[in-house]
């Protein structure tokens, strides 16, 4: 339940939770701010009071029964955030080079060059150091070593979405709904959808996870809905493809916890719909470290809180490329935990979508 996922999230060190059903004293709930977050409280809150949550967000249905707000979260551009670092790499000497591995030379079980291809042909680089940061094509450029990765690839898509008339207010957080969803189709239409076997799915039950944010300042009307209803593993392509009727999928989805979205079905304007493939682990912990080849080193598999780890996965890579003493927990994140007997049984209980958001 989503009280003792809270409580058990809280004991692991997430900070205090304070629980408001209206029976004992505990400091007034408020909203977040839009900024300040140092002076927001730390833990989360857990809201058991139907008619406190809808008091608050009043855009949520009116059968709501609970709400988790986790705080100090937030999010922030990884556009952003990947232009700076392309330019601080390249204000302290970084040459970027637009190209595609095209083989790597190993000698004496040592990495000697790396071999690209761009528009002006083949040439090696020779290199003592090869990182494989390629995101869903890791495995790709692994099995150039000689190496396989335990590593596939789902592909999450979101929804650039106009609120046009304010349904959801720019302040809102970002919210995910808990529970499984049956979307909302009129008597007719699911008279239709169940006549054709390629739409009998939409009927189903959908599991949980459907959410949204707003994207942009008070001036948008951008709303980014995500849902990944169908997490089956894929071989990754360029460009993506999508669903068709992903958008209209997420939309009816989203409308059970934001009724009023419903005044949208059927009578949207196009929205924008993107995304791109999550590279995961069986229990989706992170490669990063070195790999069997001497010279070569991994980072990747760390879909569903990529942009927050980077930067301290990036940092314990730098350790092993430089040959500084790693960290005592590098050895979590290392390719070799595979070969051990213990982890291996651990791994019958694990779960790829741990601490995936």
């Amino acid at each position: 339940t989503l009280s003792s996922h809270a409580r058990e999230i809280s004991h692991m060190g997430a900070g205090p939770l304070r629980v408001h059903d209206g029976r004992s004293y505990v400091p007034d709930y408020h909203l977040s701010s839009e900024h300040n977050w140092e002076a927001q409280p730390q833990g989360a809150d857990l809201l058991l009071d139907p008619t406190d949550i809808t008091s608050h967000y009043p855009f949520v249905t009116e059968d709501v029964v609970a709400a988790l707000h986790t705080r100090r979260c937030g999010w922030f551009s990884a556009h952003q955030l990947g232009m700076y670092m392309l330019e601080e790499a390249l204000n302290h000497g970084a040459r970027l080079i637009k190209a595609r591995v095209a083989g790597v030379t190993v000698r004496g079980g040592r990495l000697r060059a790396v071999r690209i291809r761009s528009s002006e042909g083949d040439y090696p680089v020779d290199t003592d150091a090869f990182v494989v940061a390629a995101g869903p094509y890791v495995r790709d450029i692994a099995s150039m070593l000689g190496v396989d990765l335990p590593v596939f690839n789902e592909l999450h898509v979101k929804v650039g979405f106009r609120d046009h008339l304010g349904v959801v207010p720019r302040t809102a957080p970002m919210m995910i709904w808990s529970d499984p969803v049956a979307l909302p189709w009129s008597k007719d239409e699911r008279v239709e959808l169940e006549a054709d076997s390629d739409t009998r799915w939409l009927l189903r039950d959908f599991p949980s996870g459907v959410h949204f944010r707003p994207e942009g300042g008070a001036d948008s009307e951008v709303l980014l809905m995500l849902w990944t209803y169908d997490v089956h593993p894929v071989e990754p392509v360029w460009p993506p493809q999508f669903d068709p009727i992903y958008a209209e999928v997420v939309l009816r989805g989203l409308s059970r916890m934001i009724p009023g979205l419903c005044a949208y079905l059927g009578r949207t304007a196009r929205p924008a719909v993107d995304g791109g493939y999550y590279c995961k682990t069986r229990e989706n912990r992170p490669l990063v470290g070195p790999l069997p080849v001497d010279g070569t080193f991994i980072i990747g598999a760390l879909s569903g809180f990529g942009q927050m780890a980077s930067q301290a996965a990036a940092e314990l890579l730098a350790t092993h490329v430089v040959g500084d003493e790693p960290p005592s927990y590098a050895s979590a994140f290392h390719l070799a935990r595979y070969d051990d007997p213990g982890y291996q049984a651990l791994l019958d209980n694990s779960d790829a979508t741990d601490g995936q958001l």
